[in-house]
């Protein structure tokens, strides 16, 4: 178990060392001083950890400042709770109960650090610690919804009678465009196509929350339209909005 502690502390003080930097809940309460403070010990008790041989000593020190964690958010959820932890770098968001689970989990780890481990159960332990990593979503959590709202779209279902087709030009010239435009932050990020639908995806941000944005479009004709559109949030995949044309009286 040791070499999950070490990992973890390794990485927390490295980014609160080196990394650039950031307005954290940590930085607002100590300074910026005493966060950069709390990195070096960070390493430190990583290094004495790692370097051989192992004492007990070390294993109460990883013990206390991992309780010193918890204190501390408990604290910071109170007086800052819009604040990032700035625990492990990067933009965790506000302090909720992954961090606490994180924080719980590196307890009971730098308390059985001088517990032997197999490896797999040590990879198990890491996966865990960056499944509660907030700030680690962006490399895996994100793209995995992203991949699923390509996969089962908020616009299925659309009648497979209706002539759909696409292209950038169709979309930009479309209603549905023109009612998410101030929302958008990228150009197109993908696009598929799907029987008669042409799908593209567009990052964007709502009420300060990261969203997809996917519009589908006629593949046979030249039809803006006939664009439909939906807006995702992308943390709880909710369909947050859906633009689709009033078709035109006969």
């Amino acid at each position: 178990m040791v070499v999950v502690v070490v990992i973890v502390l390794a990485w927390a003080g490295g980014v609160k060392l080196f990394g650039p930097a950031r307005r954290t809940a940590l930085d607002h309460l100590v300074g910026r001083f005493t966060y950069r403070l709390v990195g070096v010990v960070e390493l430190v008790i990583a290094l004495a950890l790692v370097v051989p041989p192992f004492v007990v000593a070390e294993g109460v020190a990883a013990t206390v400042l991992a309780l010193g964690f918890v204190a501390y958010l408990a604290y910071a959820r109170r007086v800052r709770p819009e604040s990032d932890c700035g625990c492990m770098g990067g933009k965790g968001g506000p302090i909720g109960w992954r961090s606490f689970a994180r924080a719980g989990l590196l307890v009971l780890t730098s308390a059985l650090a001088a517990v032997p481990a197999s490896l797999w159960f040590v990879l198990t332990v890491l996966l865990v610690f960056v499944a509660l990593s907030a700030e680690l979503d962006r490399y895996w959590l994100l793209p995995l919804r992203r991949l699923r709202v390509r996969l089962s779209h908020p616009l299925a279902g659309l009648p497979s009678g209706v002539p759909l087709a696409a292209g950038v030009e169709q979309v930009e010239r479309s209603g549905a465009y023109r009612a998410v435009a101030a929302f958008l932050r990228s150009d197109v990020r993908e696009t598929w196509t799907e029987g008669e639908w042409r799908f593209l995806s567009y990052s964007a941000r709502f009420q300060d929350r990261s969203a997809t944005v996917v519009f589908a479009a006629p593949t046979d004709r030249f039809a803006p339209e006939d664009v439909q559109a939906a807006l995702v949030d992308e943390a709880t995949e909710e369909t947050l909005w859906r633009f689709t044309p009033i078709p035109l009286a006969a």
